[in-house]
């Protein structure tokens, strides 16, 4: 298999873990579920670090993801 269509299978599913989990955050911000989303918080900005790292999401675009999400979170409190 070619190094290019791994790479692009992998980002694929990295970026659609992200999606799913970045959906399940903001229903639960939406609902008012304040203990769920602060729950899912650490586990997608960890996700957001690792899509970075590998080059899936761009540095200062995984910073400005992870920096919104936060805000959300803090305006729920």
């Amino acid at each position: 298999m070619r190094a290019d269509v791994s790479r692009r299978l992998r980002n694929l599913e990295a970026k659609s873990e992200l999606k799913t989990l970045t959906r399940q955050f903001t229903r639960s911000l939406e609902e008012k579920q304040a203990d769920q989303a602060k729950k899912l918080f650490p586990l997608l900005t960890q996700l957001i670090d690792q899509s970075a790292k590998r080059g899936t999401l761009h540095r200062n675009t995984a910073s400005r993801k992870k920096s919104r999400l936060a805000l959300r979170l803090a305006k729920l409190r």
